[in-house]
Parts: structure tokens; sequence; C-alpha cells
């Protein structure tokens, strides 16, 4: 219980202080003040002063925060900082770069992590071994075994399951020859897929064309030089962002049901178990948080980055910050959805405990 806890503070600490770190380097590469940067919140533990920013370790070690110099219009200057150096000074497009790198360095983290693990795990591939066949399924007719091996698809070389199941879903139900590897000697097959109505990941019913043949499981570690894991690290993050994205299209969309939100409880116990099946599961789990903490801080809500973001370019079109009664309006409802969303997502998680 007490190591689920460390790991659950240390998971979600990492994925803010990371995000607050974004904020800061780009600040101070542009010249912005920043007069406190804290690791944890709470009451300051220790700290030092270097240049005119205080560094702070604090009490509560679940991420940190940044505090940048003048970012009110009214706000007071600090102490050995000058108005050049102000936040609301500065023209919107910086002020978007500053607010922007929290989300972008989620995302690099989330890179980071996968970088890591591919370099020193390698890459784990499913082989296109066929394990076995479904009845009356065109493969079945056409003569294919367990066992057989996938060498080609209309002459498009198979390395891997992945690259047999995008020729055939490109197939478009177009007759398919391919060529097998059985023990010693290699056969051809030429087959038509029947289209089948399956479910995608987000429960949808799509219409997609199938030879009725499953996986036999067996994998392959492709071992990865330093820069191919990190393209590969870059991929897999691109992925899952494209991922992420289209679910929460399709949560707007109520395709996937309301009652999948989760909130800090279904976070902690994912930890928790991840952390139970070692260090590889729990680093991948926290790169894939990462990537929804980013996604979701850019959504265009008031009192998120995403909403500042969204304010300052309607100043750079509008040539005039947003009216103070607007903006005002704007984050008072803006914190109320926050609120209803966290309260939700809570409920929900209770709602799964007691279910």
């Amino acid at each position: 219980m007490l190591t689920s806890a460390i790991a659950i503070v240390l998971v979600l600490g990492l994925l803010i202080f990371f995000h607050e770190l974004g904020h800061f380097l780009v600040a101070r590469l542009l010249g912005v003040g920043v007069s406190t940067f804290s690791l944890g919140f709470g009451p300051k533990l220790a700290g030092f002063v270097r240049g005119n920013t205080e560094y702070r370790l604090s009490a509560v070690p679940l991420g940190g925060y940044v505090h940048l110099v003048g970012e009110g219009d009214d706000s007071e200057l600090p102490k050995g900082f000058t108005p050049a150096q102000s936040f609301s000074k500065r023209p919107p497009w910086q002020r978007i770069l500053v607010v922007a790198a929290g989300p972008v360095f989620n995302f690099v983290l989330a890179w980071f992590i996968y970088w890591g693990l591919f370099f020193a795990h390698g890459q784990m591939q499913m082989l296109p071994q066929i394990g076995d066949l479904a009845e009356d399924g065109p493969a079945l007719e056409a003569g294919l075994q367990p066992g057989d091996l996938v060498l080609s698809i209309n002459s498009h070389e198979v390395e891997y399951w992945e690259d047999m199941v995008q020729h055939i879903q490109k197939s478009e139900g177009e007759p398919l020859n391919l060529e097998i590897q059985r023990n010693s000697s290699v056969m051809e097959f030429t087959m038509v897929p029947r289209m089948s109505i399956q479910e995608n990941i987000f429960g949808e019913e799509i219409k997609t064309p199938q030879i009725g043949i499953m996986a036999s499981g067996e994998t392959e570690t492709i071992s990865l030089g330093f820069i191919s894991a990190g393209k590969e690290g870059l991929s897999q993050t691109w992925m899952l962002i494209k991922l992420t994205v289209e679910a929460i299209k399709k949560l707007i969309e109520r395709i996937i049901p309301l009652d999948t939100i989760g909130g800090p409880i279904l976070i902690g116990q994912l930890v928790s178990e991840q952390k139970q099946e070692g260090m590889v599961n729990l680093l991948a789990l926290t790169a894939l948080i990462s990537i929804n903490l980013g996604l979701i801080n850019l959504l265009p809500i008031p009192v998120l980055d995403g909403g500042h973001i969204l304010f300052y370019s309607i100043e750079m079109v509008t040539r005039r910050p947003l009216n103070e009664r607007m903006r005002q309006m704007a984050t008072r409802i803006g914190i109320l959805l926050i609120l209803s969303l966290m309260a939700f997502a809570i409920i929900n998680d209770i709602l799964r405990l007691v279910g």
C-alpha cells in the first residue's frame, strides 16, 4: 500500500512538474521574469535564490508551480524585475508560446519515456503466423492451416501481423493472393475477403474486409539503436496523441459513454496496478497520462492553458485585449465547467468502486 501511494505521488508529481518546467523554460528563453519556481506545493521546506528567481522545495510533492512576473495587468513587479520582463506586457504570440509550452512538454515527456523504453527493451512485434481459422471463412476455404506464416499479400512483403492487417483492410474486398510458408514449403493461395461488421476500439460498428484468421501470438523483439528508438518513440507518441484526440471527439459526440470518464481515483488505481506489473508498465502508463494531461490542458476552456491561448489568439486578431468583463465571465464559466467535470469524474470513480 505504501509503495503504491509513493508511486502515485511520484507519477503525478512528475507530470505536473514537467508541465510547469515547460512554462518556466520558455518564459526564461523569451526574457519573461520568473519570480518563483517551486517543486511541490504548500509550505516551503527549503530553497535558494539565483538571479531574481527563488527556487523552492515545498511540502506537498504533487508537481509544482511557476509564478511569472506581471501575470495580471495590475500586478506589482517584484523587486529586481523591470517592466520589460512583465508577462502581461509581452506581445500575444510570446504569451501563447509560454502558455503552450506546458502541454507541449507533457508530449515531450511522453516521447522521452517511450524513447527510453524502446532503447532499453526494443520493440515487440507480432509475427504474421496464423493461430486459428474461422469456420466457413475465406482463409479456411482456400486451404490455409494453423501455423502457416504469411510472407506476402499481392506481392507486398509482410513482415509483421500489423502489415498483413493493413494490406487486407486496403483490399476493400478485392481478391488477395497470399504467399505462405508451411514448414519448409512456400505455397500460394487466392481468396476473396468478406465484408464483416466489427466494433472498433470506440465501440462503433464498422464494415471491414476479413479473411477469418487469428494470430498465433508469436512475437519477435527488435533491438533499436539510440536514434531509431527516438524515432519509434516519436511515432508512438504521435499515434497516441491522434488516438486520444479521436477519443475526446467521440466523447463529445456521445459515441463513447460518459461513464468511461475517470478521475483521480481511477488514475490512482491504474498507477497502483501497473506498479505491480513492473517499471516498464508504470512508465508506459505515465507517458499515456502525460499525453492526456497535455491534450486536456489545450482544450479552449478558460482557466486551462487552451483558454488562455484562445484569449491571446483573439487579441492577435482584434489587436486589443479581450474585454475584461467578458474575460471574467468566461473564466467563471470555465471554472464551473472544470469543477463539474471533476465532480462527474469522481462520481464515476466511486460508482466503479462500489459496483
